[in-house]
C-alpha cells in the first residue's frame, strides 16, 4: 500500500509553488508553505487568495471550501517548520546551485523517512539528489502552470530513486486527482523536450524577419488548434526562464534545436522577459498583464497598406479533390461567381453533388440560410475545359501535389488566363517559386495555402515569392478577410509556417519514442494534458498519414539541411513496412 501524505511542505512561493500549495490543500493535506522572507511569504499568500477568489467568483469553489483551503496552510518563512512534513516539493526558481543548497538544508532538517521532491523543468533531478545524504529518498515532481488547473505530472525517477518512494509519489498524484507520467532523469523530460525545441524554432523564424509574431502566433493557433501562439506562450513562461530551460536541454544533449535562439539572451538582458515585465515579444499594459498593447511592431488596420488592389469579382479553381471541393464553396458562398475545372463530366459532378450536399447540410444545422443555400449554388459552374477561365480574376490550383503537374498546369494558366489575374497555388511544401517560373508573370504568381476541411479551418498561409508583386499580395490578404479567412503572410521556403513548425515537433517525438524514453501514450498525455494541444504527436500522425508526414519531413531536411531535421528512422520505416495511419488500419497504433 502507498503512504498516505497528511502533511506536505512546498518551498518557494512563486505562481508555481502558491499553485502546488493549492492542489495539496484542496485536496485536504496539510500544507506549511515556506519561502526566503517574510516580504516573499505574503506575496505568496496573496498569490494563492487571489487564485482562490478568482475560483469562487466563477462558482468552481465554494466560499467555505475556500475558508477551509486556507485553514489548511501555514506560512512560514523558516524552513524548520518542514521537520515534521512527511513529503517537501521544491518550487524555486531553475538554479542548480540555488535547489541544490535547498536539498541540503532540507535533508538535515526533515526526518528520515520523508521523501523529498523537485518541481524542476529541465534540472537533473539526480544532480540535486546528490545534494543530500540520502538521494534514494528524491524524485521529481514536475507540476505543470497553472498547477490548479493542468491535469498532468512528470513524477521523474531517478538511478537511485527507491522504488517505494517513486510508488508512494505517483499515487500522491493520483490522489490529487492527476495524471502521473513516469519518465527517467533526462533534462526537459517529455512535456519541455517537446515543446521548447518548436518554442526555439518559432522564435528564430521571428528573429530572422521570416514572419510577423501576430501571423506566427495566429498560424498555429488557426492551423494546429493550439490554445496560445509560441510567441505570446513564451510571453507567459517568461524568457529567462524560457532562457535556462534549453540552455540546460543544449548543455546536456548538445542538440542544436535547443541551442538557444540568440535574441532570447539579449531580450532577457535588457530587461524584456515578458507578462512579468510588460513586455516581451509583445508588449503589455503593464507588468502581469495579459492585456497585449499596441507598439511599433503592431499590423496597421487591415485597409491601411497603401497597396491599390486589384479587382476580384470571378474566381477559378482547378481541381476535383476535397480541397477543391472546399476551397469552390468558400468562394460561392462568399458570393464569389466560381468557374471550376476537372478532367472530366462526371468529375464535376461529382464536385457539385458534394457542395450541394454540404451546403443542405449547413442549413439543417441553422448554420446557413436557404436563401444563402441557393445564391451559393448559383455562383457555380463546373467545366472539364481549361479555356473557360479566360476572364477569371483569379485562378486557384488545387491539383495533386506533384510539381511537374503544378508546373504544367501554371504554364497552361499563362497562357489562358487575361493580363492582370492572380494565378495561385495552395501547396503546402513545394516551391511557389517552382510554379512562378513556369509562366512569363511570375510577379502575379502567390501560394494560398487553405487548411482542410476549407470550409470550416480560418487559416490561409499567403505565401509570396521574391518576384511577387506588392499589389498581389494586398489583394489575397484582402480577399482572404472577405471570405471569412485569416491570413498569415510569410516568405516562400520549405514548410511556410505551419509546417515548418510542427513536422520538426513531430519528429522529435518520434525520436523520443525511438529512444524509449517514454511509450507514444505517455508522451501523448504528456502534450494533450501538459501543454493544452488538442492531439497528442502520434495521434495527429496517424491522422494525417506516415507519409505525408515522412514527404514533409524530408522536403524541410532538404530545404534547410538542419541535421536535426532529418526524419527519424522509425517513422522511415514505418511507411516502408505500409503502416501509414488510421487510412492503413495501423501507424503508431493500431485501429479497428
Amino acid at each position: 500500500m502507498a503512504r498516505e501524505f497528511s502533511k506536505v511542505g512546498v518551498v518557494g512561493l512563486g505562481t508555481m509553488g502558491a499553485g502546488i500549495v493549492e492542489v495539496f490543500a484542496r485536496n485536504g493535506i496539510d500544507v506549511v508553505a515556506v519561502e526566503v522572507d517574510d516580504a516573499a511569504v505574503e506575496r505568496g499568500r496573496g498569490v494563492l487568495e487571489n487564485s482562490t477568489g478568482r475560483a469562487v467568483a466563477r462558482g468552481k469553489l465554494t466560499e467555505q471550501d475556500q475558508s477551509a483551503l486556507h485553514s489548511r496552510v501555514h506560512f512560514s518563512a523558516s524552513m524548520d517548520e518542514l521537520a515534521d512534513c512527511e513529503l517537501v516539493v521544491e518550487a524555486v526558481p531553475e538554479h542548480l546551485e540555488l535547489k541544490k543548497d535547498i536539498f541540503g538544508k532540507l535533508d538535515a532538517i526533515v526526518g528520515p523517512d520523508a521523501v523529498l521532491a523537485t518541481n524542476t523543468s529541465s534540472l537533473s533531478v539526480t544532480e540535486i539528489a546528490v545534494a543530500t545524504s540520502n538521494p534514494k529518498r528524491v524524485v521529481g515532481m514536475h507540476f505543470f502552470n497553472p498547477a490548479p488547473v493542468l491535469q498532468f505530472v512528470e513524477v521523474v525517477r531517478t538511478v537511485v530513486t527507491e522504488d517505494e518512494v517513486f510508488e508512494d509519489v505517483k499515487a500522491l498524484a493520483q490522489r490529487l486527482g492527476k495524471q502521473p507520467v513516469i519518465v527517467g532523469d533526462k533534462a526537459g523530460f517529455i512535456a519541455n523536450a517537446l515543446l521548447f525545441g518548436y518554442l526555439n524554432h518559432a522564435v528564430s523564424m521571428f528573429e530572422s524577419k521570416y514572419a510577423s509574431r501576430e501571423d506566427i502566433d495566429a498560424a498555429m493557433r488557426l492551423g494546429c488548434g493550439y490554445p496560445m501562439g509560441p510567441l505570446a506562450l513564451m510571453d507567459l513562461i517568461g524568457l529567462d526562464t524560457a532562457y535556462e530551460i534549453l540552455d540546460t536541454m543544449y548543455k546536456q544533449g548538445r542538440d542544436r534545436l535547443h541551442a538557444p535562439s540568440p535574441i532570447i539572451k539579449q531580450m532577457v538582458s535588457a530587461g524584456l522577459k515578458g507578462r512579468k515585465s510588460g513586455r516581451g515579444f509583445y508588449t503589455y499594459a503593464q507588468p502581469g498583464s495579459s492585456q497585449v498593447a499596441d507598439d511599433a511592431l503592431t499590423p496597421r488596420p487591415a485597409g491601411e497598406s497603401g497597396a491599390t488592389l486589384r479587382s476580384v469579382r470571378t474566381v477559378g479553381v482547378v481541381g476535383s479533390g476535397t480541397m477543391a471541393t472546399g476551397i469552390i464553396e468558400v468562394f460561392a458562398k462568399a458570393g464569389y461567381d466560381v468557374v471550376y475545372v476537372t478532367r472530366s463530366q462526371p468529375k464535376v459532378d461529382a464536385v457539385t453533388a458534394s457542395i450541394r450536399k454540404s451546403l443542405e447540410k449547413a442549413v439543417q444545422r441553422g448554420k446557413l440560410t436557404e436563401e444563402a443555400r441557393t445564391a451559393a449554388l448559383g455562383h457555380l459552374r463546373g467545366t472539364t475545359s481549361l479555356d473557360d477561365l479566360a476572364d477569371v480574376d483569379l485562378v486557384v490550383e488545387a491539383v495533386v501535389e506533384d510539381l511537374a503537374v503544378k508546373k504544367a498546369l501554371f504554364e497552361n494558366l499563362d497562357e489562358i488566363c487575361r493580363p492582370g489575374a492572380i494565378l495561385a497555388t495552395t501547396t503546402s511544401s513545394l516551391p511557389v517559386v517552382d510554379c512562378a517560373s513556369a509562366t512569363s508573370r511570375p510577379q502575379d504568381v502567390i501560394g494560398m495555402h487553405f487548411f482542410n476541411p476549407a470550409q470550416v479551418m480560418k487559416l490561409v498561409e499567403v505565401v509570396h515569392t521574391v518576384s511577387t508583386a506588392e499589389d498581389v499580395i494586398a489583394t489575397v490578404q484582402d480577399l482572404c478577410a472577405k471570405v471569412g479567412k485569416h491570413a498569415v503572410t510569410c516568405g516562400d521556403r520549405s514548410g511556410f509556417i505551419v509546417n515548418a513548425l510542427l513536422f520538426p515537433y513531430l519528429n522529435d517525438a518520434v525520436r523520443m519514442l525511438s529512444a524509449n524514453y517514454a511509450t507514444a501514450d505517455d508522451i501523448d498525455t504528456a502534450m494533450k494534458t501538459g501543454c493544452g494541444l488538442p492531439m497528442g504527436p502520434f495521434e495527429l500522425l496517424d491522422v494525417v498519414g506516415l507519409d505525408v508526414s515522412l514527404a514533409i519531413q524530408r522536403e524541410l531536411y532538404l530545404e534547410f539541411r538542419e541535421p536535426g531535421f532529418a526524419p527519424a528512422p522509425l517513422l522511415e520505416h514505418l511507411v516502408t513496412a505500409g503502416y501509414l495511419g488510421r487510412k492503413t488500419g495501423r501507424g503508431f497504433r493500431t485501429y479497428a
